[in-house]
């Protein structure tokens, strides 16, 4: 069998690695052994792969991944790939654009089709349409695709605003005008991210402006959100659904739903949130300041998100759940497409409802930045508290838990005399660092940028502006340089001894434990120093030259074959 062209340089190897590792959700394999894969099915397989995440198709391989071998698809025993990457354009709608090459492993040729990830939903022309999933063994499989979960797919990859999209048989009367007035008190009110414009305007105008309204007879999901009466959200629009829970241990004492526009349904939960919502009172200097069990802001924030960008095509409600000693916040879907809890911080703007997202900008209910994510970890860790958490999230929820229980108070206090002396708030960046010092007493570059979710070069230099401010101090060189909290900040935590702790190993201790090391092993290098003193290799080469000079060791050998041994021996 020959090859029309020749295939990349490295494709052999990789598909080498995805034969050997075996099937998964971007990896389909197909067998030729008894008789050749047909068109229709080699052209589901992509159409399957393109409604996933996108993959490769390896032809030639058996669902265990023995090489079997591809068979000839053209004439004189030979396969084109740009036949079949024709084939799969004309077979699909729209089109999908592969790249088809053929490769040799074990002895025989495999037919390798790459598959991109598509950002609309793909069928075959004949109204086939299917997409990759896991199945209840455990191994991916294609099955049908049905129609809500194809709407569902088009509003993650931004091809269509579920907002926008026309709900049949719904009126303007279904639309409530006490919620139009509802938005006009919003928009009006006083305070940063409000448009008082929209105040001004009719009820008509209002759901124009927001780009709810495609004509006067149509009405949309958005404007039901929205403005919709009570009945018509439960007739037409039945997955939108809120509930607020109080819940000690096993048992419920609130389980309230309820079945209200959006903007009345946020006052609502805000409403019972600040009813709950404790507060402890610190001085400073001739000010009391009320510290929350949990930031306004970022319930706020953590709500808003859950409002706008839950899956709407989804069954299952918004919960808001308060425990003894945390908040939840769940919606139905997972994250927005580009959106992953390694990138929450640092990723650009992309709510799944850009209409939804820009009205509760413009009444002032989120942040209008679109960095109410931010906010969200700034205030919790600007009042002692740990940062919100996201790790029970998954691609059916996304949950928000904000974690309550006692503040750190001098943190607190702290903080803000600083952002008082400074005229600027900390960056949500700087209270992680403290934050994450506080509680681990020391961390390395790594370690914090993986936190802060930004580059090792990045955090180098918030870390560098840190230290210039008093805040944080430095240890060790190199890839050994950890990072602690500064003498002056534990003095003013009450923690002065936290700061001896944490410093290390003073000089004579550093002595003592290199010398009780040489008794045992009878020797060290200045690598082993550095690791048992936490130290740089030039601190640990100091430190050994030192003990070298006052006659307590012995230095045998040169440069990186040097070993210090106790001094007589």
């Amino acid at each position: 069998m020959t090859v029309e062209s020749d295939p990349p340089e490295d494709l052999t190897e990789r598909a080498a690695r995805w034969a050997e590792a075996g099937e998964r959700y971007e990896v389909e394999f197909k067998s030729e052994l008894r008789r050749p894969l047909n068109d229709r099915d080699l052209v589901e397989a992509v159409v399957c792969l393109a409604n996933g995440h996108g993959g490769v198709l390896l032809i030639g391989i058996e669902d265990d991944g023995t090489v079997t071998g591809a068979q000839a698809r053209h004439e004189a025993g030979r396969t084109d790939p740009f036949r079949i990457q024709a084939l799969v354009a004309n077979m699909t709608q729209p089109p999908v654009s592969v790249m088809v090459n053929l490769v040799e492993l074990a002895g025989q040729d495999v037919l390798v089709v790459e598959v991109p990830d598509s950002p609309r939903v793909v069928g075959t022309t004949q109204g086939t349409y299917v997409r990759r999933a896991i199945g209840g063994d455990g191994r991916p499989t294609c099955v049908p695709y049905h129609a809500h979960e194809m709407l569902a797919h088009e509003v993650d990859r931004g091809a269509v605003d579920w907002a926008a999209v026309r709900v049949g048989g719904a009126s303007w009367e279904d639309l409530d005008p006490l919620e139009f007035e509802r938005l006009r008190q919003l928009a009006s009110s006083s305070g940063t991210g409000t448009d008082g414009v929209l105040a001004s305007l009719s009820d008509r105008e209002i759901a124009s402006a927001l780009g709810l309204a495609r004509s006067d007879a149509d009405v949309t999901a958005g404007a039901l959100l929205l403005f919709g009466k009570s009945d018509a959200l439960r007739r037409f629009l039945p997955t939108h659904e809120a509930a607020f829970q109080v819940l000690r241990g096993e048992d419920v004492e609130v389980n309230d739903f309820l079945p209200y526009p959006l903007l009345r349904l946020a006052e609502e939960m805000f409403s019972r949130f600040r009813a709950r919502n404790r507060e402890e009172e610190m001085q400073s200097g001739l000010f009391r300041i009320a510290v929350s069990t949990y930031s306004g802001t970022a319930f706020r924030e953590a709500l808003a998100n859950a409002l706008i960008h839950r899956d709407y095509t989804r069954p299952g409600a918004v919960h808001v759940q308060w425990r003894e000693e945390q908040l939840e916040i769940s919606s139905p879907g997972g994250f927005p497409s580009g959106v992953r809890l390694d990138n929450l911080l640092v990723t650009p703007p992309h709510p799944r409802s850009p209409l939804l997202a820009d009205a509760f900008k413009r009444t002032g209910l989120v942040e209008r930045t679109g960095r109410g994510i931010n906010r969200m970890f700034a205030e919790q860790l600007r009042v002692g508290r740990p940062a919100p958490d996201y790790g029970r999230s998954s691609d059916a929820h996304v949950v928000a838990v904000l974690p309550g229980g006692p503040a750190n108070l001098s943190m607190t206090k702290w903080v803000l005399e600083q952002e008082n002396q400074q005229g600027r708030a900390f960056t949500v960046s700087e209270l992680q660092v403290l934050a994450e010092l506080m509680r681990e007493r020391r961390s390395t570059t790594h370690e914090l940028a993986r936190l802060t979710q930004r580059t090792e070069t990045e955090t180098r230099n918030l870390l560098a502006r840190m230290v210039e401010r008093g805040w944080i101090e430095a240890r060790g060189e190199g890839k050994g340089r950890t990072w602690h909290l500064s003498a002056a900040v534990y003095r003013v935590l009450n923690a002065s001894a936290g700061y001896v702790r944490v410093r290390g190993f003073e000089p004579l201790q550093q002595e003592q434990m290199v010398l009780q090391y040489v008794d045992a092993h009878g020797q060290i290098t200045r690598t082993q120093a550095a690791d048992l003193c936490a130290v740089g290799p030039d601190q640990a080469s100091r430190l050994l030259r030192r003990l070298a000079r006052d006659g307590k060791l012995t230095r045998r050998g040169e440069r990186r074959g040097a070993v210090y041994v106790k001094s007589g021996t």
